[in-house]
Order: structure tokens, then C-alpha cells, then sequence
């Protein structure tokens, strides 16, 4: 395995399948540092829920313009390195129905057809909404369950400042987060929540699920979106796949808040962001893509309640776009400054624009 670049890599998941490694089975599979001979911690994923396992995850960690190498060996599943399932996500039907998701360093959520249902028919409590809402931790083992358990009990409970961290962030009808919406003319247009979900794998290094959306139109073009959206231990950014027709450029947008942050438009590095001031602390939002698919970025304003988004405009191609997109928070220690986030954003642009180089032999 190759690094090119002159900076450390690690949190970047391999995927190896049956198919690279010419083998019929992947459970009894593990993979070795060839000079520590530290078993890594792995997962094993099953894409099309046929009860197959069809990736062999793992992350391995390599030095500034370096190589090294690591072995596959057959491994009883006792000897197999452990690890706990920080990467997490499910349907919550006890919170209406979000579908929510983290790692060991962000949280998120977003909405479902019974919360679009209940504000369609004025009964309180609903939420009408495709966008990304952002649920700020401090800690790095899980607390989405931990959190909707309190509200359970205290309706609203998680809207508090807790030593865990709170939702404070504001999403309504704004893209929040990266979600999507495509501009015709002048305006921006926008789905409707998910209409249902399917959760594909949590575990130690992925969280990954798909939702589906309702055809929507924009000034006339009927526009078919499905999101596969996946999250892995160490990163701030979730990783969007998605599949769309009726459109050849998407746009996925940060929500602007009070417009009273800085704005950082890269898009010659394929990186958007947005930093601002939030609560007692500052907070930073982003989309990333690799470079050439993020064609132009937009700030744009409206008096439009949650309307004004900052937007990276993304090349669709054969129905497909991908990109990440994601947040630091002060509070969290993790990016104390403008500066350190957007360090981040260049280095994280780098690893994906120069992917670590697998030999298998």
C-alpha cells in the first residue's frame, strides 16, 4: 500500500471485496501488519442484504510519501481484533420517524413521511423537511440513543447544553448540512423528507443506509433523488452517493443561520465553508467532492425563512453525484479555530483526490 502525498494518512477505509482478492468467502478473513503483526480491526459488510458478505473493511495508517505492507490471513473469529460499534445509525420511531447517524466525532439526523404528514395536516409536533440537521457531541462514544432516551423523559431534553453536547443547530426547510436541491433559473427547489430508509451496516469503521425520496419537481422538471449515505469512524464529513435523474448538476447547500458568518468558496480544490458563530461557540460546515465535480458554488440570500443557503453545484454524471459534507464545532476541541477546520477540508480534498494506492499480491 502507497501514500503520494507528503501528509499522514489514517481514517481512510480500504474495501476489499471477494472478487479483488479471488476468494469465495470473506467471514474467516483478517488483515495483518506485516512488521507489527498487529491483527487490525475490521468489518464485513453486507451490500445487498442477500446474507453474503461483500466488503472486508479496514483503516490503515501510513507515514508522508511511504509504503507499507499488510497481509490477508485466515482467522478464527475469536482471534479476531475487537472493537466497539461507534458508527452508528438507525430509524428512531419513537422521535416520530428520524433517521439519525454518528461516529466517534459528529451526529446527525434528518426527517421521515410521518413528520411531513403531521405539519400537511396541522398536527403539532411535525417536521417538513429534507435537510441535514446537525446534533453537536463532545464525546466520542454514541449518544444518539442516550439522547433520544432523555427527550423520551423530558421532551426537548437534548436542545440543552449537556457535558455530552446538545442540539442547538436549526435546520427547518434549509439544506442544513449538504443536503441537496437543484436550481432552475434563479430559484432553488427542494424535496420533500425521506419517504422510507434501509439501513445497510453499522460497526467499528461504517454506518451506512440508504433513503428514498418521492419524485419532486423544479420549475417543471421532474427530479428522481436516492441517497446512499454512509459514515466512517474518524471523520467529520459524511460521504452522499447519490442517484438522481432529471437534472445534470445538483446542488447541495450549508445553511447561512443569521448570515453572520465567514463564507470560504474553494472551488478550484472542490471544497465549500461556512464558519460562523453559534451559541456560546463557533461552528464550521462544509461540502467537499473530488475535483472537477464541483462546478461553481453560490452564497445565496433570500428573505425567504431558512431559504439562504451557501451552494456547491455539483456535476451529475451517468445519474450519479458524489460528495461530502460535514462539521467541526469549537466546543468539541476538535478544530479550535477558522483555520484548523479548513486545514481539515485541504487535506481531506487531498486524500480523496490522490486515493492510497492497494497492490493486492
Amino acid at each position: 500500500m502507497k501514500n503520494s502525498l507528503t501528509i499522514e494518512r489514517s481514517f481512510e477505509t480500504i474495501e476489499l471485496t471477494k472478487e479483488i482478492l479471488n476468494v469465495n468467502d470473506l467471514n474467516n478473513l483478517a488483515i495483518k501488519d506485516v512488521k507489527s503483526n498487529e491483527i487490525l480491526i475490521t468489518q464485513l459488510v453486507d451490500i445487498d442484504g442477500d446474507g453474503n458478505m461483500d466488503q472486508l473493511l479496514f483503516q490503515p495508517q501510513l507515514l508522508p510519501t511511504s509504503e507499507k505492507k499488510y497481509e490477508v490471513v485466515i482467522i478464527s473469529e475469536t482471534k479476531k481484533t475487537k472493537s466497539e460499534d461507534l458508527c452508528y445509525s438507525r430509524f428512531v420511531p419513537e422521535r416520530t420517524d428520524d433517521y439519525a447517524w454518528e461516529n466517534n466525532r459528529v451526529a446527525f439526523r434528518t426527517f421521515g413521511p410521518k413528520a411531513q404528514e403531521m405539519i400537511e395536516n396541522d398536527v403539532p409536533g411535525g417536521t417538513l423537511s429534507s435537510g441535514i440537521d446537525a446534533w453537536l457531541k463532545k464525546v466520542e462514544y454514541p449518544i444518539i440513543n442516550k439522547w433520544y432516551a432523555k427527550n423520551d423523559i423530558r421532551p426537548g431534553a437534548y436542545h440543552e447544553m449537556s457535558p455530552e453536547g446538545l442540539d442547538n443547530f436549526h435546520v427547518g426547510s434549509s439544506r442544513g448540512v449538504g443536503s441537496t436541491a437543484v436550481k432552475k433559473d434563479a430559484d432553488y427547489y427542494i424535496s420533500k423528507n425521506y419517504t422510507n430508509w434501509k439501513t445497510i451496516t453499522t460497526g467499528p469503521i461504517r454506518t451506512s443506509f440508504v433513503l428514498n425520496y418521492a419524485d419532486w419537481v423544479a420549475n417543471g422538471q421532474v427530479i428522481s433523488e436516492k441517497k446512499n449515505i454512509s459514515l466512517d469512524y474518524g471523520s467529520n464529513l459524511t460521504k452522499y452517493e447519490i442517484e438522481v435523474k432529471g437534472t445534470d448538476v445538483i446542488s447541495a447547500g450549508l445553511t447561512l443561520h443569521e448570515n453572520d458568518g465567514v463564507i470560504t468558496e474553494s472551488v478550484n480544490k472542490g471544497w465549500i465553508s461556512y464558519w460562523e458563530p453559534h451559541g456560546d461557540s463557533e461552528l464550521g460546515t462544509a461540502i467537499v467532492a473530488t475535483k472537477g465535480n464541483m462546478v461553481a458554488s453560490e452564497y445565496y440570500v433570500t428573505p425567504l425563512q431558512d431559504r439562504s443557503n451557501l451552494y456547491a453545484q455539483l456535476k451529475v454524471t451517468n445519474n450519479k453525484v458524489e460528495y461530502y459534507s460535514g462539521y467541526g464545532w469549537k466546543e468539541s476541541k476538535q478544530f479550535p479555530t477558522k483555520e484548523s477546520w479548513e486545514k481539515y477540508l485541504n487535506e481531506f480534498s487531498q486524500k480523496i483526490n490522490a486515493p492510497l494506492v492497494v497492490v493486492i499480491k
